[in-house]
C-alpha cells in the first residue's frame, strides 16, 4: 500500500524534504462551484449585486489565497509562483470557478490551485449572502497537474470537468463580462441548431503565445491580443493568450488542449532558431496534419516578405481540436488570420462530423 508522504514512520506529521528533487515546470488546475439561485446568477452576470464587482473581488481573493497557501496549510512548502489565474463561468444556478497555478521548482502547485478555488468561492459566498445566505461551495477538486516525475495527470472520473471549466468570459466594450456556454462534445447539430448555437453558445478557442521574452516580462506581446480580439469577433469564446517560454511550449499546448477546444492557434516559435520548438511540440500531439493550411499561410507571407518562407509552422488535428501555428510577428499573424478566416467554418464542421461537401 502506498504511504502518506506527510507522515513519518512513527505516524507524526512532517514536511517532505524536496531538496533532492529536480526543478521542473509545474502546473495545476483546480475547479469548484458555488451553488446558488438563478436570481444571484443573473445579478452577478449583470454586475448588479449590492456588493458590486463580485467577480473581480473573488478573482483577487483567489490569487491572494494561492500566494498564502503555505501560511494556511501547515505542511505546504513556500513556492515562488510564476502565475495564478482564476476564471469564472455560469450555469443556470451556479457560478463555476477554475484556478491555474504555475511555478518552476521541486514540488507541485496542486494545493495553491485548490486554495485559490476555495478562497475565491468563499469570497463569492460572502458577496452573494445578502441575497442567498444558503449558497453552497461544492466540488473543490484537482482537475489536472503537470510536471515532476509523474508528468501529466488528468482527473479521469470527473464527467463535469469540461462544463465546469468553461471558456473564460470575454470582455465587452464596456469592460463588463459576458458569458458563453459550450456545445456538448460529439453533437453534430442541424443547420438550424448550428445557427442557434452560434448565437448562444460560441465555439471555444485558445490562443497560445510562445515567447521567452514575453514570458519573462521583458517584451510586450503584440500578437496574442490581436488573435484573441479577432477570434472573439468571429464568435468564439476565447481562452488566453496563454504565454509560455519557447522551451515550455509543449506544456502550453497541453494546457490549451485540456478542455478539448474547437481551435488552438499558436503564435511564435516557428523559425529556425535553436529555441524555436513550436512545430515539434505540435507534431508530437496531433493525430493528422493539415499541410495545405500551413503551406497557404507560408505562401501568403512569402508573397510580401521572402523571409516568411523560413517559418516551419504546421497545422493539424488533435482529436476534434484544430491546431494552427502562426509566426510570432504581427505581419505573420495578419497573414494567418487572412488564410484561416474563410476556412474555419467549413473546417470545424468537418472535424465535428458534418460539412463534408465535395470541393469543386
Amino acid at each position: 500500500m502506498s504511504e502518506l508522504s506527510h507522515v513519518d514512520r512513527e505516524g507524526r506529521a512532517r514536511m517532505v524534504d524536496v531538496s533532492a528533487k529536480t526543478d521542473t515546470t509545474r502546473i495545476a488546475v483546480a475547479a469548484g462551484e458555488l451553488q446558488t439561485t438563478a436570481e444571484v446568477v443573473a445579478l452577478v452576470r449583470a454586475d448588479d449585486m449590492p456588493k458590486a464587482d463580485v467577480l473581480s473581488t473573488a478573482r483577487i481573493a483567489g490569487i491572494a489565497g494561492a500566494k498564502k497557501t503555505s501560511e494556511l496549510i501547515p505542511l505546504c512548502h513556500q513556492l515562488a509562483l510564476s502565475s495564478v489565474k482564476v476564471e469564472f463561468a455560469f450555469t443556470d444556478t451556479a457560478i463555476t470557478i477554475e484556478a491555474t497555478a504555475k511555478t518552476k521548482g521541486p514540488t507541485g502547485v496542486e494545493m495553491e490551485a485548490l486554495t485559490a478555488v476555495a478562497v475565491a468561492g468563499l469570497t463569492l459566498h460572502d458577496m452573494v449572502k445578502a441575497v442567498d445566505p444558503a449558497a453552497t461551495l461544492n466540488g473543490v477538486r484537482l482537475l489536472t497537474k503537470e510536471g515532476g516525475k509523474h508528468g501529466h495527470w488528468v482527473r479521469a472520473d470527473d464527467e463535469t470537468t469540461q462544463s465546469l471549466a468553461a471558456a473564460p468570459v470575454p470582455p465587452t466594450e464596456s469592460g463588463r463580462q459576458q458569458v458563453s456556454g459550450t456545445a456538448h462534445a460529439g453533437e453534430v447539430p442541424s443547420d438550424a441548431a448550428q445557427q442557434a448555437i452560434s448565437d448562444a453558445e460560441p465555439r471555444s478557442a485558445v490562443v497560445v503565445v510562445a515567447s521567452t521574452g514575453v514570458a519573462a516580462g521583458s517584451r510586450i506581446d503584440t500578437t496574442g491580443p490581436v488573435l484573441t480580439q479577432w477570434l472573439t469577433g468571429l464568435g468564439f469564446a476565447v481562452r488566453g493568450p496563454l504565454v509560455y517560454a519557447d522551451a515550455e511550449i509543449a506544456v502550453g499546448l497541453a494546457d490549451a488542449l485540456r478542455l478539448a477546444p474547437s481551435l488552438v492557434i499558436t503564435t511564435g516559435g516557428t523559425g529556425a532558431s535553436p529555441t524555436d520548438a513550436t512545430p515539434e511540440a505540435t507534431l508530437a500531439i496531433i493525430d493528422r496534419e493539415l499541410p495545405g493550411v500551413a503551406e497557404a499561410i507560408r505562401q501568403r507571407g512569402t508573397a510580401k516578405f521572402p523571409l516568411a518562407a523560413l517559418s516551419r509552422g504546421v497545422a493539424g488535428l488533435a482529436g476534434r481540436s484544430v491546431i494552427a501555428n502562426l509566426p510570432g510577428s504581427p505581419g505573420g499573424v495578419k497573414d494567418g488570420m487572412a488564410v484561416l478566416e474563410p476556412l474555419l467554418d467549413h473546417l470545424l464542421a468537418q472535424v465535428a462530423g458534418g460539412g463534408n461537401h465535395d470541393n469543386q
